[in-house]
């Protein structure tokens, strides 16, 4: 890894930058005891019944719109004021989404000083045959290169059946996990079924939804980390709506490719130089439960200069 790439990922982003850093003293400084400590920090907010506990609505629908790290730890720590590496009841954790395990994995990893970025893109192991948008943690090791952690499946001791993977979740082989730039060179090549990629537990699926997260993915890479829903220039699309041109589908191809091979200046060069793909300043969200809204980002347009 040349100098520039390692500062890069080296350095927190507007999403991942935790706030005070106090807080985070005493920690764990390898990648596999973060996961660990961020498995106890945070629950998914659709697994609380793994558990046996059930949230609030209020909570269920409002914490996974929080956008920035500082923010979740503030929740953390309000919901349990003990240092973050003591143990906490379910829901005395933060319950967000598998792009909220990932970013915490991965500011935690650059506040250690492990390069990391999280990525986007699709799971193989919840549903059968199925290709899940997920998200996960990809952090530089000096000797195997990049590694994808998912610290979302690591086991939790308080759950009374861990997740069944055939794998190391903190090692996830990369054809359990697809960033998203293979599942869309793997559709157009009529490789794969874009009916198989999307949501399975919401029956949101489709090459519309593999396009997005190209878009998010490439954003991701150049430390813009966005919400899982939220949405821009290339990758703002409905089923069946505004289907992209021969430049448009050019374009993506070229995201792709670029993001499969994640060549450090090439990503930076196409994120930066291309308006439809760069995060602006104000982007759609199509939330969960509150429907579609504008945000305008914390620190303008997400250029993520070093």
């Amino acid at each position: 890894m040349l100098p520039a790439e390692r500062d890069f990922y080296s350095t927190q982003s507007v999403h991942s930058d935790p706030g005070a850093t106090d807080r985070l003293a005493e920690l764990p400084g390898g990648p596999d005891e973060l996961a660990l400590l961020v498995r106890h920090l945070l629950i998914h907010r659709d697994e609380t019944g793994r558990f046996g506990c059930a949230l609030s609505e209020a909570r269920y629908r409002a914490e996974a719109e929080t956008r920035y790290i500082d923010d979740i730890l503030d929740t953390i720590t309000r919901l349990d004021g003990a240092p973050l590496s003591a143990p906490r009841r379910p829901l005395d954790r933060f319950a967000g989404t598998c792009r909220d395990f990932a970013l915490l994995h991965c500011s935690l990893l650059r506040h250690t000083g492990t390069p990391a970025r999280i990525r986007c893109g699709y799971a193989t192991y919840f549903a059968p045959g199925f290709h899940d948008d997920h998200w996960m943690t990809e952090y530089w090791h000096p000797e195997r290169g990049w590694i994808l952690s998912d610290p979302q499946m690591v086991p939790d001791s308080q759950v009374e059946k861990a997740y069944e993977l055939d794998f190391d979740p903190l090692d996830v082989p990369r054809d359990r996990f697809l960033v998203a730039g293979e599942g869309w060179r793997r559709c157009r090549a009529g490789e794969a079924d874009p009916k198989t990629f999307g949501v399975s537990a919401l029956g949101l699926m489709g090459r519309w939804m593999v396009r997005a997260n190209v878009v998010r993915d490439l954003a991701a890479l150049n430390r813009a980390e966005v919400l899982p829903w939220d949405a821009w220039g290339l990758g703002d699309s409905e089923p069946g709506i505004d289907e992209p041109g021969e430049a448009e589908l050019a374009l993506l191809d070229e995201a792709a490719e670029a993001t499969v091979e994640a060549d450090f200046d090439r990503v930076r060069a196409l994120y930066l130089n291309t308006p439809g793909l760069r995060v602006p300043e104000t982007i759609t969200s199509y939330q969960s439960y509150d429907g579609e809204c504008e945000v305008r980002l914390r620190g303008g347009p997400q250029v993520q200069s070093p």
